[in-house]
């Protein structure tokens, strides 16, 4: 799998970096070794040609010189029987050998004038300055790693405040005082974030203004409409009235949603009582007329009742609106809830009518990307299907309890 942070990229750099200098410390270690032993074997083979011609000469071993070379002999006993096992080959006893025994180094000699087992004190000479060299490199390696990782840790930051502004934070600042790029990306982003909210402020200050501006004349129509003598046009103006104030709160949450500045509270709500307050904000003279309720097996899910009633009641409205016979069927399930209708199929895939101010018959083209938004807040799906001249909407219920 390949490693996707920059930060997993910088460990594995700093890995192998820290893998490579531990195999060449180990080779010149190694090397360093062998030049110390061979030198330590050459002077073995000096120390016993000298033995041998003093011995030629005198008669005896110097054992004053074996000391001076940090060398001693080995007087018998059970060690010097272990050695001579160690110093024996498969052809009998060599003349000369040489074996390391729990670290340390034994010389065998064996010739015509003597036979004598040595113990070489001398050893391997410590390599301290390339010791010295691989400590230094390993901290030199580590300070680079930490000072790395410390020059990145703001583009952490920038990501965990870029994830708040993406949840809908506009509240946010990442202005930073350092002159490397890190610093440039976070000052360019957070003069967007600025410029994003002086814009979202905007927005909802001329909508706000807007639908004040509505709800002054609604709400001096609706005094109007208690003037009229005839009870049954009173109750088609208040209905009326009723209406366009339910429509301009239905816009001030739509432009929430869309805004992504709308907080859900999911409570427990039974499916059909969701849908029976969606009929009731399609405000029908004759709901029954219209809507034809089938409940399979009723269920209880975890919702944003206003939310969710809005989506469904969306559905509805544009199920009756293109329908053929005026009619939509609704059947609610223990998973899915199903509305259907008779008429023209969708021209486009599902997914285009879930753009907002996508081309419609008729008004605005924000039905279904309405629909679309509330259900990715409740982690819902929604299917469509059209067969035998029925539209089918599926919505597909994952938050039950």
């Amino acid at each position: 799998m390949r490693p996707r942070s920059l930060r997993a990229k910088i460990n594995i750099i700093f890995v192998l970096a820290t893998l490579l200098l531990a195999i060449l410390f180990g080779v010149l270690y190694q090397r360093s070794q062998s030049r110390s032993l061979e030198a330590i074997a050459m002077q073995e083979r000096a120390n016993i040609h000298y033995l041998y011609l003093y011995y030629l000469q005198y008669g005896k071993i110097d054992t004053a010189y074996l000391e001076s070379q940090n060398i001693r002999v080995v007087n018998g006993g059970e060690r010097d029987l272990v050695l001579q096992g160690h110093f024996d080959d498969d052809n009998g006893t060599r003349h000369f050998a040489t074996v390391t025994l729990k670290l340390e180094r034994y010389i065998f000699i064996n010739n015509d004038r003597f036979n004598l087992v040595l113990e070489n004190m001398n050893k391997p000479k410590f390599p301290l300055d390339l010791v010295i060299g691989f400590v230094g490199s390993l901290l030199l390696l580590g300070f680079f790693y930490w000072w790395v990782i410390r020059s990145i840790k703001p583009l952490v930051e920038l990501k965990h405040t870029i994830e708040k502004f993406s949840d809908g934070d506009l509240d946010i600042e990442c202005r930073s005082d350092k002159g490397d790029e890190i610093a440039e990306v976070a000052n360019a982003f957070d003069i967007a974030v600025k410029k994003i909210r002086d814009l979202l402020h905007a927005r909802q200050l001329l909508l706000r203004a807007i639908m004040h501006e509505l709800k002054t004349p609604i709400a001096k129509g609706r005094l109007m409409s208690e003037m009229v003598a005839d009870e049954r046009q009173k109750t088609r103006f208040h209905t009326i009235f009723q209406r366009l104030n339910l429509l301009i709160d239905e816009f001030a949450k739509v432009e929430q949603i869309a805004s992504k500045n709308f907080n859900a509270h999911f409570k427990p709500y039974k499916l059909s009582d969701i849908v029976e307050a969606s009929v009731d904000m399609l405000m029908l003279d004759d709901p029954d007329k219209h809507i034809e309720l089938h409940l399979v097996h009723d269920t209880t899910m975890q919702a944003d009742f206003e939310l969710l009633s809005l989506a469904i009641k969306n559905l509805l409205d544009n199920g009756i609106k293109y329908s053929q016979t005026k009619r939509v069927q609704v059947i609610i399930n223990s998973d899915t809830l199903t509305i259907s209708n008779h008429g023209e199929g969708l021209k486009e895939p599902l997914e285009h009518y879930f753009a907002p101010f996508h081309t419609s018959r008729s008004g605005l083209g924000l039905g279904l990307y309405i629909v679309k938004s509330i259900l990715d807040i409740h982690k819902m799906g929604l299917e469509y299907v059209y067969e035998k001249g029925e539209n089918r909407f599926t919505i597909t219920l994952r938050q039950k309890v």
